[in-house]
């Protein structure tokens, strides 16, 4: 089973647009596990309109919480919290969850026992049935942390149900940036496809996710999208790629079909013929000797 993680370095580069095209083409001739790593605001799952098959709370640490009734006001909590989560209140202390951070600091320094750590739900994580193969993705709550953790729970669950089918391939529809869920999700990686666009924030940013792959030793190729509308930095990026070494796999052009397969909650390949769809097919045909 080989294990593909697609990447941008920034959002809105057209990274999901292609992860569906990928899902579609693939699961042509192969057996396919889908990923949506980008748990702060997963939206593959909008793209392929899955079924929702299995829902499960994510943990994704511990609050404080404190008992009024055993609470003696002592202040001792209060003195003690770095983050200045603990309140006074009239006749006990209580605890602003969004503030705390879960060191339970205050409950083992409490003298009357009167302070608890709790199980804090900060998201939810899903399986889902698409008609390309089963997609993990999760929700993480606004305001919450720990992506980067919530990124390895959806992706462990894809990976033992790739084991599982015996798939041949697990596909990472990965997160922007260059942050800890983009780091989880290039972690086990065979391949990274960097998806980027010829603008000067979107040669910037690719050139940050480059770096942080190659830290982890992961090879990488390059696609550029809607490389029509700026065709001078379209060719600063191929020389980017010949100076770097990286394999230039897709060229992209601007296609109104992108909106409309979107809107249509399909992968262009699979809702037109258009000159980008005829892009994505070569993009997959380059692509698929690397499963092998």
């Amino acid at each position: 089973m080989k294990q593909w993680v697609i990447l941008s370095g920034k959002g809105g580069t057209g990274k999901t647009t292609v992860a569906g095209v990928l899902a579609h083409l693939a699961s042509q001739e192969h057996r396919l596990v889908l990923a949506d790593a980008d748990v702060d605001a997963a939206n593959l799952e909008l793209l392929l309109a899955p079924k929702l098959a299995e829902a499960h709370d994510f943990v994704g640490g511990q609050v404080a919480v404190v008992d009024p009734a055993c609470c003696t006001n002592c202040g001792i909590c209060a003195a003690l919290c770095r983050f200045e989560a603990v309140l006074a209140g009239n006749g006990a202390h209580r605890v602003d969850a969004l503030a705390c951070e879960g060191c339970a600091a205050c409950a083992h320094a409490c003298p009357a026992g009167a302070i608890a750590m709790q199980d804090r739900v900060s998201g939810r994580h899903f399986r889902s049935e698409t008609r390309y193969g089963p997609l993990f993705h999760a929700r993480l709550t606004p305001g919450q942390e720990n992506s980067g953790k919530l990124v390895t729970q959806v992706k462990q669950g894809a990976r033992l149900e790739a084991l599982a089918q015996q798939a041949d391939l697990l596909l990472v529809d990965g997160p922007p940036g260059i942050g800890c869920p983009a780091i989880a999700s290039i972690a086990g990686a065979d391949l990274a496809l960097l998806v980027t666009e010829p603008g000067v924030s979107g040669i910037h940013d690719w050139g940050r996710i480059l770096g942080t792959i190659r830290l982890f030793g992961v090879p990488a190729v390059v696609c550029v999208n809607k490389a029509d509308i700026n065709p001078a930095r379209t060719e600063e990026i191929r020389a980017l790629c010949a100076q770097e070494q990286l394999p230039l796999v897709g060229v992209l052009p601007f296609d109104m079909h992108v909106v409309e397969a979107t809107a249509h909650r399909r992968p262009l390949t699979e809702y037109s013929s258009g000159p980008a769809s005829a892009a994505l097919r070569q993009l997959w045909r380059r692509l698929e000797p690397w499963l092998s």
